[in-house]
């Protein structure tokens, strides 16, 4: 039998993959969390084998999040449960020597499979990401202008021209009607939709694909 701990943000798919898995005679889902915060107080009392970590948190940019686990727990399995293909994340997150990558639209068998195979120590990344990199190598930002609407949402891309314009999130916000906490959420979802760190990364990832002198 082995625990695990499920982080996802979006709570009808987090308690749908609750009873999935729990259904599985092997697998006990000792723990649910919507967000990092949660996620990190309960963990160092938590016993499990496995935690499944959605890799678009509201409240953690990954990075951070990772880094703040490993503090709690150095030794945990981690398999990132995720909508994004390609490997610019990914290879971000093996730094912080992670154990699979599975994607969402995965088979529940193929999850299963993984989560059994990262709790006894082995590893598990699915071929899928591999088969659909965005841009045309690993050491760049451009991406196919027939790929961004797939990359971002529309909220995002605006929000990226703005950020790029050198507005604050205070005043994106503003011209937004939206609060400036929703902002700064979306411009970590960028970060991680675009695999770059900062907002000199943004701003490269814009200029290589012509975003800034787009007419609006």
């Amino acid at each position: 039998m082995y625990k695990l701990a499920i982080t996802d943000d979006h709570e009808i798919f987090l308690r749908g993959l609750e009873k999935l898995l729990a259904a599985a005679s092997d697998l006990e889902v000792a723990g649910s969390f919507v967000d990092g915060h949660s996620l990190l107080r309960s963990l160092p009392d938590l016993s499990i084998d496995v935690l499944l970590l959605d890799i678009q948190l509201p409240d953690f940019h990954p990075e951070e999040l990772l880094m703040e686990i490993r503090k709690l727990r150095s030794e945990l399995p981690i398999l990132y449960l995720t909508m994004f293909r390609g490997t610019r994340i990914l290879r971000r997150l093996e730094k912080h020597q992670i154990q699979g990558y599975i994607l969402k639209d995965a088979a529940i068998e193929e999850l299963k499979q993984a989560i059994e195979r990262v709790a006894r120590g082995e590893s598990y990344f699915s071929p899928e990401i591999y088969l659909e990199e965005v841009g045309p190598g690993p050491n760049t930002v451009t991406t196919p202008q027939n790929k961004l609407p797939e990359l971002l949402s529309p909220r995002e891309y605006e929000i990226l021209k703005m950020v790029c314009q050198e507005y604050s999130s205070s005043e994106i916000g503003e011209k937004l009607f939206l609060s400036k906490g929703t902002v700064d959420t979306h411009r970590r979802n960028i970060l991680v939709k675009l695999g770059v760190n900062n907002t000199v990364g943004m701003v490269k990832f814009a200029l290589q694909n012509g975003i800034l002198h787009e007419e609006d």
